[in-house]
């Protein structure tokens, strides 16, 4: 049996064939795509207050998507923040529960946040503000490609290995880490990878592994998914 794998999801305006900016429950492919050639099977969770699909999964993605609210981790909206409280709050409810049943869970650019945001952290709301650049997301649409570096010894070494380079987009990132060890960085010091050594599978990665259907990270869930 394939794990079940629930990856959250967008409410968007979308527009296909004769409808137009109806709401709609979205997640970019790659995403499905990612965890499918990884031999997971995945499901995609709506933004809901209910938590009971956590009975039914065996693994977590935490998508990327808009500006986390400022309110997760005490403090006020900047000027360019923008956000989707009725997700965030559907999905911190989400991220807690599965923390407290130890499901192995992968946060990927905004998830990462979310996981740093549920571990009593805290983000820089944009970037150039605090690193006088925006190589993080350079412009729309289009990922910025660097390099990290990674702790020896953690998980995230050891699943990268020599490869190092990394494709993001995003204007916000970590301040503070909160409970949650930091072992990967930027060139610029920024905290690109998160993790928790006490539980089963908890790491969260500032990029965008699905991009390139990334097995490493992806069969790393499936397989503590299946434990």
């Amino acid at each position: 049996m394939r794990p079940i794998i629930g990856i959250t999801t967008y409410v968007e305006p979308a527009t296909w064939g004769v409808w137009r900016d109806l709401p709609t429950t979205l997640v970019p492919h790659d995403y499905t795509e990612a965890v499918t050639q990884a031999g997971g099977r995945p499901v995609l969770i709506p933004p809901h207050d209910d938590t009971d699909v956590l009975d039914v999964l065996d693994g977590l993605v935490l998508t990327g998507g808009p500006d986390l609210t400022p309110e997760l981790y005490g403090a006020e909206p900047g000027p360019l923040t923008v956000t989707h409280p009725d997700r965030d709050r559907a999905e911190m409810l989400l991220v807690r529960r599965a923390l407290d049943r130890d499901v192995p869970l992968l946060g990927i650019c905004r998830g990462m946040q979310l996981l740093v945001a549920a571990a009593g952290g805290s983000l820089h709301q944009h970037l150039p503000d605090v690193l006088g650049h925006e190589k993080h997301r350079p412009a729309p649409g289009v990922y910025g490609e660097h390099d990290a570096s990674f702790v020896p010894g953690s998980r995230i070494a050891g699943l990268m290995g020599d490869d190092l380079a990394i494709r993001c987009f995003h204007h916000q990132g970590v301040a503070d880490a909160g409970k949650l060890t930091v072992t990967g960085r930027a060139e610029d010091g920024l905290a690109e990878a998160v993790e928790d050594p006490d539980r089963r599978f908890v790491l969260g990665v500032q990029w965008h592994p699905e991009v390139v259907r990334d097995e490493r990270l992806f069969g790393a869930l499936i397989e503590a998914a299946r434990q």
